[in-house]
């Protein structure tokens, strides 16, 4: 059964890294520069990549919206308690950000290529590549093809690797509704890949339930 992951559209299993931060937030907090830097430094990948996905391929319009992530964290910096882990904070940060662009540009997002750093973007490709580069594409377009809260659900946990738990605390619904909705965005994204002919022989994305 194909997946995201052999898709090659999944990030691997994240680090604790974002979450050994509690001495750097309280540090940040208490007006340490070098703190925030550090902190920036650390998840600027994670931030970029998320915010990549879910607005398309706009470089210049991806690295303002990294830089706007990270301003409001630095002004929201106070009023993170600790109740939930900082990587999940800083991702609802993300989302709310990116849903606010997206929103004002009055344009759905789009999946990005994601060709592997530093690839030569018109270089001839081998076969096997180029086959594996038109599956990522037109998995990319029944998945921007998603509703909104659908797609959001999804890109989190499947693409990002997130539980349904942070999920919940990101989007602000409840862990069930969050499984729903990524359920059925992956039975809409199932039926879409049947129509497109370079996937439509590779099964569904999977048929969990939430």
């Amino acid at each position: 059964m194909q997946s995201a992951l052999t898709l090659g559209l999944t990030r691997p299993p994240r680090a604790n890294l974002m979450d050994d931060a509690s001495a750097l937030v309280a540090r940040a907090r208490a007006g340490d520069r070098g703190a925030f830097t550090e902190i920036f430094r650390r998840h600027r990948a994670d931030v970029a990549r998320l915010v990549h996905r879910m607005m398309g391929r706009q470089p210049e319009l991806v690295e303002d919206l990294v830089q706007e992530v990270f301003l409001q964290v630095h002004r929201s910096l106070g009023e993170f308690r600790g109740d939930a882990k900082f990587s999940t904070w800083l991702h609802r940060v993300t989302v709310n950000v990116v849903l606010m662009a997206r929103r004002a540009a009055g344009s759905r997002p789009q999946l990005t290529d994601e060709l592997p750093e530093g690839a030569p973007s018109t270089s001839p490709l081998p076969d096997e590549d180029a086959a594996r580069l038109r599956r990522m594409r037109a998995f990319q377009r029944c998945v921007d093809a998603l509703a909104e809260k659908k797609r959001t659900v999804f890109v989190l946990h499947d693409l990002e690797g997130m539980t349904s738990a942070e999920i919940s605390e990101i989007v602000g619904a409840p862990a069930l509704t969050v499984r729903t909705r990524l359920f059925y965005a992956r039975q809409e994204l199932a039926a879409a890949m049947k129509l497109e002919p370079s996937l439509a022989g590779l099964g569904a994305v999977t048929k969990e339930r939430p």
